[in-house]
């Protein structure tokens, strides 16, 4: 196969990749998010602590996880043509792959908000926080380097999930791979397609360390207050007292000397 005729394949099968891994990772950050947040939250020792919504959900992200890509493929098909309309194609493979991502995402999110220094909320706590307020202003801010480093891994995960999805009729490089690379013997279009999925997840990597980095970086240097909008009490400088405290004695102790020199 020549490089004209493979050049238009790469093309639209990758945004077909694209299409597919930005719509994943879009409703696993956007349900995920929450999910993970309601596992810290509804745990012991938690803000909304509750036993028996921790455990339900907690249950129901596990059973998530543990199904095989390809299996919840094929059990999702009737869900997913009643959504969309179709099981095939990108926008039939993003139903699959959002619902592999969540839990996945969920786990990774309650990890990460986990490691937050638990002093800084009862100190939020103390100036009269709430709930929301430790989670706005505290936990998602303090854990975003942990986030966002997440989202790299839900992302380069989905784009190994996109290939599956591409062999069994989803689109995308995997597709491609398959149905020409596999069923038709073009060994170029194969490795030019492997070459393109490497890259793909190398950029991605790349651009989340770097993003790791900056937010690490800034958070270090702002890690001595943590803003709530709550007012501070006014401190008091002892400093000034201590200085007229020892000014008063030195006063005392001038008078005998002046009245000697007048007696003299």
């Amino acid at each position: 196969m020549s490089w004209e005729t493979m050049q238009p394949l790469l093309y639209n099968n990758s945004l077909d990749t694209l299409f597919m891994v930005w719509w994943s990772t879009f409703y696993a950050v956007v349900v995920g998010v929450p999910l993970g947040l309601l596992l810290i939250l509804t745990d012991r020792g938690g803000l909304l602590q509750n036993v028996v919504v921790n455990k339900v959900v907690g249950a129901i992200v596990n059973i998530g996880r543990s199904f095989p890509f390809l299996i919840l493929m094929v059990v999702l098909i009737p869900f997913t043509r009643f959504l969309v309309g179709t099981s095939i194609g990108p926008s039939g493979a993003v139903v699959p792959l959002a619902i592999a991502s969540i839990p996945f995402f969920a786990r990774l999110v309650e990890a990460a908000v986990r490691e937050v220094d638990h002093g800084l909320v009862e100190a939020v706590q103390s100036m009269g926080g709430g709930t929301w307020t430790v989670v706005f202003k505290v936990l998602l801010p303090q854990a975003l380097p942990a986030l966002v480093a997440a989202v790299t891994t839900t992302v380069i995960t989905l784009i190994g999930y996109s290939a599956i999805a591409g062999a069994v009729g989803g689109g995308g490089l995997g597709n491609l791979a398959y149905t020409y690379g596999f069923q038709q013997y073009e060994t170029r279009l194969m490795v030019v397609t492997v070459v393109l999925l490497i890259l793909l997840v190398t950029v991605v990597q790349l651009l989340g360390d770097l993003v790791v980095k900056r937010l690490a970086g800034r958070g270090s240097r702002s890690s001595g207050s943590v803003r709530v909008g709550l007012r501070r009490p006014r401190t008091v400088q002892p400093v000034q007292t201590v200085q007229t405290a020892q000014a008063a004695p030195a006063t005392a102790t001038e008078e005998p000397a002046t009245a000697l020199t007048k007696t003299s």
